[in-house]
């Protein structure tokens, strides 16, 4: 005789969250503040029309890297890793990881030797050194990254 187990829906239709709009609720961090800000302060204002979002949840913890931001410049749109949207995770390391997603947008990408594109080039990482806690925020990252990952 096989035991029978009732079966959730993985995706509710209306799940409650979504009836009562609690997801950015319970954000720590306001991105386009954040945006905002850096925008004065570093960039003179110029970065605008861009969409600064949290990215979405994976299923499983990446076991090699983490990618702490992406940009898509075409679409005008900086997604951070949600899982900095934590206690532990201080607002000056979310500073820098939206600050060094701003900068890919000013710094253009270069063509190597090889053919291939380098989006992090010299001048990125001159102007990217060049932010107040960069250093701070490098160290901050090598001591917790195993956190981030399993």
């Amino acid at each position: 005789m096989t035991k029978k187990t009732k079966r959730k829906l993985a995706h509710p239709k209306l799940p409650m969250q979504r009836q009562l709009n609690l997801q950015d609720e319970r954000r720590r961090f306001d991105l386009c503040a954040i945006f905002d800000e850096l925008n004065a302060t570093h960039f003179g204002g110029r970065l605008r029309g861009y969409q600064v979002v949290w990215g979405r949840r994976r299923r499983t913890r990446p076991k090699e890297y983490f990618v702490f931001g992406t940009i898509q410049e075409e679409d005008r749109i900086i997604r951070i890793n949600p899982s900095l949207d934590q206690p532990f995770v201080p607002l000056w390391f979310i500073k820098y990881i939206l600050y060094h997603e701003m900068l890919h947008s000013v710094i253009p990408d270069e063509i190597g030797p090889s053919g291939r594109r380098r989006v992090h080039t010299d001048e990125f990482y001159r102007r990217e050194q060049q932010y107040p806690h960069y250093r701070r925020a490098r160290r901050w990252e090598e001591e917790n990254l195993a956190r981030f990952l399993r």
